[in-house]
């Protein structure tokens, strides 16, 4: 059987793009909420956040389901969308920020696992230390060679995974919920006896970066539209996903308000699940959380990789990126985009040796990074939307009704680069400034003009960007 003929016979079905999207998105996030949370907010501010990001995110999910049934010849994944809308060279940026972005999460999950182990084994320290960058580095090649067998594979398991990844954290709410303690949840309400958090707007942007991170592959089932049985079943899938997760992110924030103070639930080391649930059932609650935390980011950091090598497939399949990120294996795997991902990773666990707070930088870098696809995605639903392109033969109070999604969507992820800082948006410029040298080789090889005009603006933009970011980093204005 000819590789292409193995990939077109990998058909994935509702329940399985469902699992890609749900096993993306809970991942290490989950098992950092109370904290994170109780670090910025009350209860009142928490449920102000997940309102906005549930709104926002919502509009996202609808704009990926409104994409696959407009466009449904674009099912490259999310870069496509960029491409279609605003040219090449933005279309190559946005997979590069998404594939960057995959690369800093799945660093990411590697430090948080071993500063989960660093609660048992003191030398593994918050995930920072030598062995700890040594463990993860093992672990990122033993995927590799899992995912290198072949792409089916590596989805199966991780709809099982999901499954038992879930598990526990329903076992949390439930458990938590039972041992409600009335006065303390009044108390959390507005947390004012606590120490000054600020007012509710401050509170709310304060648990921004972290409420986006965790719902980082909710595009899943958009990045596996090729496999789908079903077209249509994408955007079902990406609907599905995220009223799933959300509940339950909003159930463990709540839970957690429930049974300790504000300054305790902050104070709790992370993954602060563990901690709370062990305060409240006992020593066996660390191990439980603990092995739980291991199995959830571990089923993340596959269906992460996947989307990361995939996304620099695709591209080099259809000229955008270099020819030889396109190659596969035996298996039908796209086997160098994969090696150029792992070594990426194994690249910013070396970094993570000299950063002063590894874990927290990861995981800010990773949602900076991502927020560059879902703004073009939303933006590109946006102007078929007020252009009227692709809806020809559809009422207009449909087209009315995805145009007001699109703008939302546009709004909301705009806000998230604000509320993101200045800090990381040089940052990620930084790092897609010295990849456009593979976008002038993509170009050159298909004897293609390399810019255009405006494209050649866009890319000065970027590297004065990326100048002023390293400036930046040696003269100590931005501190890693």
């Amino acid at each position: 059987m000819t590789n292409e003929s193995k990939q077109t016979s990998v058909k994935m079905s509702l329940p399985t793009l469902t699992a890609m999207v749900v096993g993306g998105m809970v991942g290490a996030g989950v098992f950092s909420l109370p904290a994170r949370f109780g670090v910025a907010t009350g209860i009142l501010g928490s449920l102000i956040a997940w309102s906005v990001a549930g709104a926002g995110m919502l509009m996202l999910a609808f704009v990926f389901q409104n994409l696959a049934i407009r466009k449904p010849d674009l099912d490259s994944g999310v870069f496509i969308y960029a491409k279609a809308g605003f040219g090449d060279y933005v279309g190559f940026n946005s997979a590069i920020g998404f594939w960057a972005s995959a690369v800093a999460g799945n660093t990411f999950y590697w430090v948080f696992i071993t500063a989960t182990l660093g609660a048992f084994f003191p030398s593994f320290g918050d995930g920072d230390t030598v062995l700890a960058a040594a463990i993860g580095s093992a672990g990122v090649w033993l995927f590799h060679y899992l995912i290198a067998r072949g792409v089916r594979d590596a989805a199966i398991i991780n709809r099982i995974v999901t499954v038992f990844k879930i598990l526990p954290i329903l076992v949390f709410i439930i458990v938590l919920f039972i041992n409600f303690d009335a006065q303390v949840f009044a108390d959390n309400w507005m947390a004012t006896g606590y120490g000054d958090l600020g007012g509710l707007n401050e509170q709310v942007r304060n648990t921004m970066i972290i409420t986006t991170f965790v719902f980082l592959g909710i595009e899943g089932a958009s990045v596996y539209s090729r496999y789908a049985k079903k077209r249509e079943d994408v955007g079902k899938a990406t609907v599905l996903g995220f009223l799933s997760v959300l509940s339950i992110f909003a159930l463990v924030t709540l839970s957690s308000y429930s049974v300790k103070p504000q300054p305790e639930i902050a104070a709790t080391r992370q993954p602060s699940m563990v901690g709370l649930f062990q305060s409240v059932v006992g020593d066996w609650g660390e191990i439980f959380i603990s092995v739980a935390v291991i199995v959830s980011v571990l089923g993340a950091y596959l269906a992460w990789t996947l989307m990361a090598a995939e996304v620099m497939y695709i591209p080099a399949r259809n000229d955008d990126f270099p020819k030889f990120l396109g190659r596969e294996n035996a298996n039908g795997t796209p086997i160098t985009s994969l090696v150029v991902t792992s070594l990426a990773v194994q690249g910013l666990l070396a970094v993570t040796l000299v950063l002063s707070d590894a874990l927290n930088f990861m995981l800010d870098l990773c949602t900076s990074l991502a927020l560059i696809p879902y703004f073009l995605a939303a933006a590109y639903a946006l102007k078929l939307g007020l252009t009227g392109e692709s809806y020809e033969e559809v009422p207009e109070k449909t087209r009315r009704k995805e145009t007001i999604f699109a703008g939302v969507a546009t709004a909301y992820t705009l806000f998230l680069f604000e509320a993101a800082g200045l800090q990381f948006l040089l940052l990620s410029t930084i790092i897609l400034a010295p990849f456009t040298l593979l976008y002038v080789k993509a170009r050159s090889e298909n004897n293609k003009t390399i810019f255009t005009p405006t494209e050649m603006v866009l890319c000065a933009i970027v590297v004065v960007s990326a100048l002023i970011g390293i400036f930046s980093l040696w003269s100590g204005t931005i501190t890693l």
